[in-house]
């Protein structure tokens, strides 16, 4: 397989996913010094009324513990023995015709972190003593053996403890995420470049995915936010269908995945160039917001705490700007007036999902300040983390508080208006959390001027 090359192509061409330490991470979690952890893979299938197969993804369970990307397989870790085992379907010479050779366990020894491959006709008859698997995830193959040696227990602290493992990442999946935000790094940028002789949000959407296809990234890992003036507004605007027409700038929220693993950029530029007062006045408090807030990044601190940091600043920079008026900082932050402009929680975990396990979120939190945010614990070492703060003017959303006298006292309305047009903007960077600070695996451009002359040069 060839590799584009970025700053982690190397490192990854060298070394192999690290499965069978996933697996003793897991086993040790759960306190086990007996018993076999099993996983299923996500099986093939085929499109409803089509002779076709579904696009097959895979079960980010089963490739925590075997780093396989195969359909219709089977992981076994047997803890006492520390043996991981992959099993993989036998191979069929009609289906060979069709697809070509599958992988086979000569390859799968050579290519994947795992002391055994076996075809999954052998399977049954290893399955011994007491097995541990996900509920759910259980083919009638497994659920329904009687008569053997085996018990087969579908234990939901085997799935909670993977989610608690995957928050942890080891270099080689930092790297895959480095790989990955190199990509759809170089993808953004090509938008900004492009964005003069575009028209359309699908025009962009489709530049986006023709550079990350052609860098070895054949799949995204969300469906990628192409969103203009008004329509930035939305959070997750995935319809990319509209005419650029007068709007002012354009949000893209993009990422691309690798080998299972994610990418989750976001950046607005201006569609001619040029931030108008309003656009810039804006933009710039948002990436304030972004700094500082990744000032405060470092292992135990409480994320709700920077989040809270980001809506301060941006109500300071409200009463700056005039939108907000006749109340402090404190005073508008008690009243939740900010949550009208930033509704969303300040960042997630990321890794093989884009919202990734482990943040312990609490959706039924009454504060609606806290309500969207997907992380709720201390910062950990190693853990892969975005920082998006945003600011938005969504009619929908404000039109309620404008109508409230709890909030509509600070809300100066005859100078909002003149920012409605600015739509959204959310700056997105995805960070590891190190001991002492941060690094920053996002590499694209947002410094005004930067975005400014990436635009106006176009593909100069």
């Amino acid at each position: 397989m060839v590799i584009y090359p970025t700053v982690a192509s190397e490192y990854l061409s060298k070394n192999k996913y690290p499965a069978k330490a996933h697996a003793r991470a897991v086993a040790k979690h759960l306190a086990l010094s007996s018993g076999i952890i099993y996983l299923e893979s996500q099986k093939s299938r085929m499109e409803e009324d089509k002779d076709q197969e579904a696009p097959f993804h895979q079960r980010r369970y089963f490739f925590y513990l075997s780093g396989c990307g195969v359909p219709n397989a089977y992981v076994t870790y047997n803890v006492a023995k520390d043996h991981l085992t992959l099993y993989i379907p036998p191979i069929d010479p009609e289906e060979v015709m069709w697809s070509g050779l599958p992988l086979d366990v000569k390859t799968a020894m050579e290519t994947l972190d795992i002391d055994e491959a076996k075809y999954s006709n052998e399977l049954e008859a290893d399955l011994v003593g007491e097995v541990l698997a996900i509920p759910d995830q259980i083919s009638e193959r497994v659920a329904l053996m009687k008569g053997g040696s085996a018990t087969v227990k579908a234990v939901q602290e085997l799935k909670d403890a993977i989610d608690e493992c995957r928050v942890y990442k080891d270099d080689y999946e930092v790297a895959l995420i480095k790989h990955a935000n190199e990509i759809s790094g170089i993808a953004h940028e090509a938008l900004m470049k492009a964005a003069k002789t575009c028209k359309t949000e699908y025009e962009l959407e489709a530049i986006f995915l023709e550079n990350c296809i052609k860098r070895g990234a054949r799949r995204q890992a969300y469906d990628s936010i192409v969103a203009s003036g008004e329509n930035a507004a939305t959070l997750h605007y995935i319809h990319n269908n509209q005419a650029f027409g007068e709007r002012l700038n354009i949000l893209i929220d993009g990422g691309c995945e690798y080998s299972s693993y994610a990418s989750d950029i976001t950046r607005v530029f201006p569609l001619n160039g040029k931030f108008t007062k309003e656009s810039k006045d804006i933009y710039s408090l948002v990436l304030t917001m972004q700094k500082e807030a990744l000032k405060m990044i470092k292992p135990g601190v409480v994320w709700d705490i920077i989040h809270e940091t980001t809506h301060k600043i941006l109500i300071q920079g409200f009463l700056d700007l005039g939108i907000f008026q006749n109340g402090t900082v404190d005073e508008i932050l008690a009243d939740r007036t900010s949550c009208a402009f930033l509704p969303h929680g300040l960042g997630h975990h990321m890794g093989m999902d884009t919202h990734d396990t482990g943040g312990h979120p609490n959706y039924s939190d009454p504060d609606p300040m806290y309500k969207y945010l997907r992380v709720r614990i201390p910062l950990k070492t190693r853990s892969v983390i975005t920082v998006e703060p945003g600011i938005y003017f969504c009619e929908f959303i404000i039109k309620p508080y404008l109508e409230d006298p709890k909030h509509n006292k600070y809300i100066n309305q005859d100078v909002l208006k003149n920012y409605w047009a600015v739509g959204g903007v959310r700056i997105e960077d995805d960070v590891l959390v190190v001991e002492g600070g941060y690094e920053n695996l996002t590499n694209v451009v947002k410094e005004v001027e930067e975005v400014e002359r990436l635009v106006s040069q176009g593909s100069q």
